[in-house]
C-alpha cells in the first residue's frame, strides 16, 4: 500500500465510514426513558421538542445529561412528558431518580429486571387512569395471568 500526497484535494470516500463507537457508560433514568421513547417512535429531539412546545435544545440536554445537579422545572417535565407521550409521573420519577432522589416502593429484589420501562410505566400510569379504567386494566392483567398459569409446560 502506497500513499501519495495530493495536497488539499482528497476525494471523498466511495462508501459511508462508520461512524465513531461511542464510549459506553451508565445513562440516568430521564435519558434511558427519553432514548426509548426516540428509537421505539422514531423521533428526533425536534419532534419531542415540538411536540412538547419546548426548545430543542432543552430536549437535546435532557437526553445527554448524565449527571442532572437538579430536576427539570415541573412544567419542563410536563412539556417533556407531552413531547414523549408518556404520563407526566414516569418523566417525574425519572427526572427525580436522575438526580439521586430514589424511589423505594418497589417490587422485592430479584422480581423486576433493571430497567423494565413497561413495568415502570404502567406503574406510573395508575394514577392517571379513572377508577372505570383501572378496573378494565386489573381485569385485563387478571385475564393474562390465568392464561399464563393455564398454559404452563408442567401441566
Amino acid at each position: 500500500m502506497t500513499a501519495h500526497a495530493t495536497g488539499g484535494d482528497r476525494e471523498p470516500p466511495t462508501q459511508p465510514q462508520p461512524a465513531a463507537v461511542p464510549l459506553e457508560y451508565p445513562i440516568n433514568p430521564l435519558q434511558r426513558l427519553i432514548l426509548q421513547r426516540l428509537r421505539e417512535r422514531g423521533w428526533s429531539y425536534g419532534e419531542v421538542a415540538r411536540r412538547g412546545g419546548l426548545p430543542r435544545s432543552t430536549v437535546y440536554t435532557l437526553a445527554t445529561t448524565r449527571n442532572l445537579a437538579r430536576p427539570p422545572r415541573p412544567a419542563t417535565i410536563d412539556a417533556l412528558a407531552k413531547g414523549l407521550d408518556v404520563p407526566v409521573s414516569a418523566v417525574r420519577a425519572a427526572a427525580a431518580e436522575s438526580t439521586g432522589l430514589h424511589y423505594y416502593d418497589s417490587a422485592p429484589t430479584g422480581q423486576q429486571p433493571p430497567g423494565d420501562q413497561e413495568r415502570e410505566l404502567l406503574i406510573a400510569s395508575i394514577d392517571e387512569l379513572t377508577p372505570e379504567d383501572r378496573r378494565h386494566v386489573a381485569a385485563l392483567v387478571e385475564s393474562l395471568r390465568n392464561r399464563a398459569a393455564t398454559q404452563r409446560p408442567d401441566r
